[in-house]
């Protein structure tokens, strides 16, 4: 028998499913049988957060390639899908975030020092999770897809109404973490929404290339199903309040496509684009652009120099956040550090370790 090399192999065709669009990529509205714009003041704070998130992807990236911090995963283009499904949750809603989701943590109000403390390599994660109602990021694909059923299926047996909403790419619906968590949820009517961001890549590899499938809604798992532009914040916003209000009402969980675009390598390998003017025909449909377009035009935006403030009060914060981190790696956590908060008594072999350790450092 003939084997395909999956590499040959041709894409798929694009779903048939069309996008939920709100807002086109002119900024203008658009009608919708089911969904429903928010109201100005939230058009207006979802552009604000996408406009902040852009300024901190990219005075984190600047901070990597100064070496800074060790990594950063990058989600600019993306910042319609992160910030349109966390202003969506309510403040009794847990989020669960993967490791390219710091713009959401951002938004949903975690402090940006605490937010980089991972990628700096200090604690896994630099923030009290109980505070802010935030997982620690996860860094293996799809993992937190299933710690977000496992909570939410414990606090409804303590009787507390709590969603969850958990944050993956395209590329951790491969991953059997995610099936499994999907499955749970779909058995247990689990009050789970899962956001995944179709960006058409994974890491360096395309989408065609880890499914023979481009839909990313029910996956045949008994779940509903939702299709949104991705980079398109309103709808991202109306789809996913109106999943999490139907899971926290007993309407079970659900998948929300988004379907967007990322910019720029991020932590991982260039991508081959086997089209050169693949990120420029998404360039023109840029999240920020389109939505402002929209309150410019609806003078729903205010003063014209909003949109400068923001980025000059941000500047400022994120040089802030850059001392933090500089003081951070000059001041950081001894070697010791390593091996704490694992065991209460640090095994033998691992003991050993600690001191092989201490002992390459003291020759240093």
């Amino acid at each position: 028998m003939k084997h395909t090399d999956e590499r040959s192999r041709p894409a798929p065709p694009p779903s048939a499913v069309e996008p939920v669009r709100l807002v086109d990529r002119f900024g203008r509205r658009v009608e919708h049988p089911l969904f429903t714009a928010p109201d100005s003041t939230r058009l207006a704070g979802l552009h604000r957060a996408m406009v902040i998130g852009r300024r901190f992807n990219q005075q984190a990236s600047a901070l990597a390639r100064q070496g800074r911090l060790a990594v950063y995963p990058s989600s600019t283009g993306q910042e319609a899908s992160q910030v349109g499904g966390v202003l969506a949750l309510s403040e009794r809603d847990w989020l669960f975030p993967s490791y390219r989701d710091s713009v959401a943590l951002v938004a949903h109000g975690v402090d940006p020092a605490e937010t980089l403390t991972l990628f700096r390599g200090g604690w896994h994660a630099g923030y009290d999770p109980h505070r802010y109602r935030c997982a620690p990021q996860c860094t293996p694909l799809a993992t937190n897809a299933s710690h977000a059923v496992g909570l939410t299926y414990a606090a409804r047996s303590r009787g507390r109404d709590v969603a969850a909403l958990a944050l993956m790419g395209d590329g951790a619906t491969s991953e059997g973490d995610a099936h499994e968590a999907y499955d749970f949820a779909a058995v247990w009517n689990a009050p789970v929404v899962f956001l995944v961001r179709n960006d058409h890549w994974a890491v360096s590899a395309p989408l065609h290339q880890g499914t023979a499938t481009q839909a990313h809604r029910d996956l045949g798992h008994g779940m509903k199903g939702y299709r949104v532009d991705g980079g398109d914040a309103a709808a991202v916003y109306a789809v996913v309040s109106r999943a999490l209000a139907e899971a926290r009402a007993g309407g079970g969980p659900s998948v929300v496509e988004a379907v967007a675009y990322r910019e720029g390598p991020g932590a991982d390998a260039p991508r081959r684009h086997p089209d050169g003017t693949e990120a420029e025909r998404w360039r023109e449909r840029d999240p920020i652009t389109r939505l402002e377009a929209l309150l410019r035009e609806e003078c729903l935006l205010g003063d014209p120099w909003e949109t400068e403030r923001a980025l000059a009060g941000f500047a400022a914060e994120a040089e802030g956040t850059a001392s933090v981190v500089r003081m951070a790696l000059e001041d950081g956590l001894g070697a010791d550090a390593l091996f704490r908060d694992a065991y209460s008594t640090i095994p033998p072999l691992l003991e050993r370790r600690r001191r092989e350790l201490a002992d390459e450092l003291r020759e240093v």
